[in-house]
């Protein structure tokens, strides 16, 4: 079990996909997506192992991401946010915010 305080660390925002583009050099199969989060955070990269979408279906869509974990190197790409998905065998599947939900709302 985690206390609140250890929960209210992380800061999960929404967000809306600008570009997606190949990632070849992935040891998995995965998109590399630069991603607004507003004014206040601004555009950020993200690696992320969701190839089962199109890369047409990805462009203009939100979504969740931490925002606040330290950049991580994945190969030659630094990856700045972590994009929320859950497993479903080998897929990734996207966590959606509201359509209502602009980027940077703040996930509470």
């Amino acid at each position: 079990m985690i206390e609140w305080d250890d929960f209210a660390k992380v800061d999960v925002r929404v967000g809306r996909i600008v570009e997606v583009l190949d990632f070849p050099e992935a040891r998995k199969p995965a998109w590399k997506l630069r991603i607004d989060f507003g004014p206040e955070i601004g555009e950020k990269r993200s690696s992320a192992q969701i190839t089962n979408y199109a890369r047409e279906d990805l462009v203009g869509r939100l979504v969740l991401a931490v925002v606040n974990f330290p950049p991580r190197q994945i190969g030659p790409f630094r990856s700045e946010v972590l994009t929320l998905g859950t497993y479903r065998g080998d897929a990734v599947l996207l966590v959606d915010p509201d359509a209502a939900a602009q980027p940077g709302d703040r996930l509470g």
